[in-house]
């Protein structure tokens, strides 16, 4: 009877490596799982989807209601006034988008720019070093 205890460690594969770490990454508070460049990553996509969402959104009610309206005048001649009403609440919302998609664009450029600037600055320092 041998007392010596022998201990056999496999290290994990690189594709065990990806699983376990991406398991650990879920149970992990939010703040630690996001590195750098994914932080960066997000807030650039914010800056730039976050307005072209909003503008689409009320690009699309406002062709919504036009089409609405256009269906009233043309198709429905009984009520064709309600057809000019809504084909004038589509065109004015429609007009607004694209002032709007500016300059809520450019609230976002002003809110997040520094951070922005911050995390590139680190992240470019880190390369150099």
């Amino acid at each position: 009877m041998s007392d010596k205890f022998e201990y056999k460690y496999i290290a994990p594969t690189l594709e065990e490596q990806k699983e376990i770490n991406s398991i650990r990454n879920r149970y992990l508070p939010k703040n630690q799982t996001l590195t750098k460049i994914e932080r960066l990553r997000k807030l650039d996509n914010k800056v730039k989807n976050i307005p072209v969402m909003i503008a689409l959104s009320f690009g699309v009610i406002g062709i919504l209601l036009f089409g609405l309206g256009m269906t009233f005048f043309l198709e429905w001649t009984d009520i064709w006034y309600h057809g000019i009403i809504f084909a004038v609440l589509g065109v004015a919302l429609m007009i607004p988008v694209y002032p709007c998609y500016h300059k809520i664009q450019k609230k976002y450029y002003e809110k997040y720019s520094e951070e922005i600037i911050a995390l590139s600055n680190e992240l470019l320092n880190e390369e150099t070093k």
